[in-house]
């Protein structure tokens, strides 16, 4: 857990990791991983935010606005701070890339496919 952590603010893993962090930036739900590690430095300081002096609205309305703000620019250069944390790995630039791609024209050839297969008659060919 606590090498987790360490992995989702931005600390190199051991290279017998290597594998687990490449699937961690390729698979289907790479972006939901990629929010969820980011909330681990977002949240706390929310929560810190929180016990600030003021009225609860207040506190409210702060947290709310730099949660949004904090998501907002986390999510706007998701792809690059993947693409960096690969390099930080030992991955060569555009690996992540490279391979979400492959797997989005291996998933719409499937996709052609299964289209043709049943809405194309073979004389249409």
């Amino acid at each position: 857990m606590l090498r987790w952590i360490g992995y989702a603010v931005g600390v190199k893993l051991p290279a017998r990791f290597d594998a687990w962090a490449l699937h961690d930036a390729t698979s289907k739900h790479w972006r939901a991983r990629y929010v969820l590690q980011r909330s681990v430095g977002i949240v706390p300081l929310c929560a810190v935010w929180l016990l600030l002096p003021g009225s609860i609205w207040l506190r409210l309305s702060l947290v709310l606005m730099a949660a949004l703000v904090a998501y907002f620019y986390s999510c706007a250069y998701m792809e690059e701070s993947v693409e960096h944390r690969l390099g930080r790995q030992g991955f060569p630039h555009d690996t992540g890339r490279r391979i979400r791609g492959e797997a989005a024209e291996a998933k719409n050839a499937e996709a052609t496919a299964r289209y043709l297969a049943r809405y194309r008659t073979p004389s249409e060919g």
